[in-house]
């Protein structure tokens, strides 16, 4: 018995309106657990990051073994570290978040790291001319000359983060990775075809409005282009 002319979820095609359709709550639900997952590792990551790098940027000593963990720990393979985080975290979001944490510190701090070292030195000297503190002189000067750099980093680190979800989908919490992969087992061509397109759909829409937020608060930057 052949499928209908018109039923595209019978046929297995790719491109099917019908699996938008019918699978809408579905789709939906995934999408929030993706965008969950990505925004509280990066958040994380950052919170981390930044004593991270401006230890490393105080002490000169710390900068090679700062750079050197968090570029090691850039290296294991996902599913490796998802295996030495299991005894930790259980099978659980956190398993998922906690790796990408680690995932996303190299990006982090070694660009954070980086926009604070490009900090000009006549720059830190002037405001303590005028009087700048330690601490009023990284949050008002240094920092916002490094946000650039920082917020390159950032992006980088999101849209990785976006991707290194759906490896998530091994423990149950992939976000649309738990689509992809089940859809894979089926051979479920819309399923795998459509949560694919939304996670670069996500992807590419974090990157732009971070590049937005990178513009709005540094605007002296568009003056220079």
């Amino acid at each position: 018995m052949t499928a209908p002319p018109d039923d595209c979820l019978a046929r297995n095609e790719w491109i099917c309106g019908a699996y938008l359709s019918s699978r809408r709550d579905i789709l939906w639900d995934a999408v929030l657990q993706h965008l969950q997952l990505t925004a509280v590792s990066v958040l994380i990551g950052l919170v981390i990051a930044v004593p991270l790098a401006l230890a490393a940027r105080r002490w000169r000593w710390a900068a090679g073994p700062v750079l050197g963990v968090t570029t090691i720990l850039y290296t294991v393979p996902s599913l490796a570290m998802f295996s030495l985080l299991l005894p930790v975290y259980g099978l659980s979001a956190s398993l998922v978040v906690a790796g990408l944490v680690l995932y996303s510190l190299t990006l982090l701090v070694r660009n954070i790291l980086a926009g604070l070292r490009a900090v000009p030195e006549e720059t830190r000297q002037a405001a303590r001319g005028m009087g700048y503190g330690p601490v009023r002189l990284l949050v008002a000067v240094e920092l916002p000359l490094a946000l650039p750099a920082a917020m390159a980093g950032l992006r980088i680190a999101t849209v990785s983060a976006v991707s290194l979800v759906t490896i998530g989908a091994i423990v149950g919490y992939g976000g649309l990775g738990n689509l992809i992969y089940s859809g894979m087992n089926t051979y479920f061509k819309a399923q795998v075809l459509t949560a694919s397109v939304l996670c670069v759909v996500i992807a590419v829409a974090a990157d732009l409005l971070l590049l937005l937020a990178q513009r709005m608060l540094t605007p002296w930057t568009r003056r220079q282009s």
